[in-house]
């Protein structure tokens, strides 16, 4: 069954571009309103102007760092005084840094999990009880196929992927009686600016997906009767995936760190 999301809203974070921008794209489509939310403007702007002439939806743009303690509040409450309320958040915002661990920018990389971890969990908490009241929405988190092993030369955001599944995938047991579909969404390597800031292309493993290809399996798990906590994008990267999580976590790291490693 496909879900229509008529006279709903939905709060997408990296709306500016890629999976955020597909993601504005699908839920336009489905007769859902939207705030979008990133740092370019200008990006966001033209996105709203498209998506208005196209589906005749209201769109509103906020432009702000969501790097920010407290950013879940100042957003939440930013929105409530524009009398709009959130049925589904998409916490798609995040980035990457490559390298070993000891030669990475002490600043950059507490950024990423300031944004990756601190930001997509205080959002969560701050819409989540609106959310749960009108039961008509969703919440999907983007993880990633990073988050099913440690990876060497990527330490710090895969573990920030890895904790962003076990905290969706807990908050969908937490919420499973609510009517809000709770989705930790994993793609792959997937053509993006991603890997423009990351800074290399030895990290795209496996075959590159598109965007929409993405945003279409995240979309199939929330039409299903019963929505799974977590789901993997492209039948390869689910055997990867499969795999990692039986084989003994020593061979898992090793093959990791051939994969994404180019020193």
């Amino acid at each position: 069954m496909t879900m229509t999301y008529s006279g709903t809203t939905a709060l997408i974070t990296g709306a500016s571009s890629g999976l955020g921008a597909e993601f504005a794209q699908r839920f336009a489509a489905r007769g859902s309103s939207l705030v979008l939310v990133a740092r370019r403007v200008d990006r966001l702007e033209e996105l709203a102007s498209k998506l208005r002439n196209e589906h005749g939806t209201t769109v509103t743009v906020l432009p702000m760092d969501l790097g920010r303690p407290g950013v879940g509040a100042e957003l939440f409450n930013e929105l409530s005084g524009r009398g709009i309320a959130v049925d589904t958040l998409i916490n798609n915002a995040g980035f990457g840094t490559h390298g070993p661990l000891v030669e990475e920018d002490p600043a950059v990389i507490a950024s990423e999990i300031a944004l990756n971890v601190a930001a997509l969990v205080d959002i969560t908490r701050a819409f989540l009880p609106s959310m749960l009241t009108s039961g008509k929405g969703a919440l999907v988190n983007v993880a990633s196929t990073a988050a099913f092993q440690p990876i060497p030369g990527m330490a710090v955001y895969g573990a920030t992927k890895a904790f962003v599944l076990s905290f969706t995938e807990a908050v969908a047991h937490e919420t499973k009686d609510s009517g809000l579909n709770v989705l930790a969404l994993c793609p792959g390597a997937t053509k993006t600016e991603f890997f423009d800031v990351l800074g290399s292309q030895s990290a795209a493993v496996g075959p590159m997906q598109t965007s929409a290809q993405v945003v279409e399996t995240a979309l199939k798990a929330l039409d299903r009767k019963v929505t799974p906590g977590s789901v993997v994008s492209g039948w390869m990267n689910r055997v990867a995936a499969g795999f990692a999580q039986r084989l003994p976590r020593a061979v898992t790291v090793a093959i990791a760190a051939r994969a994404v490693q180019d020193w």
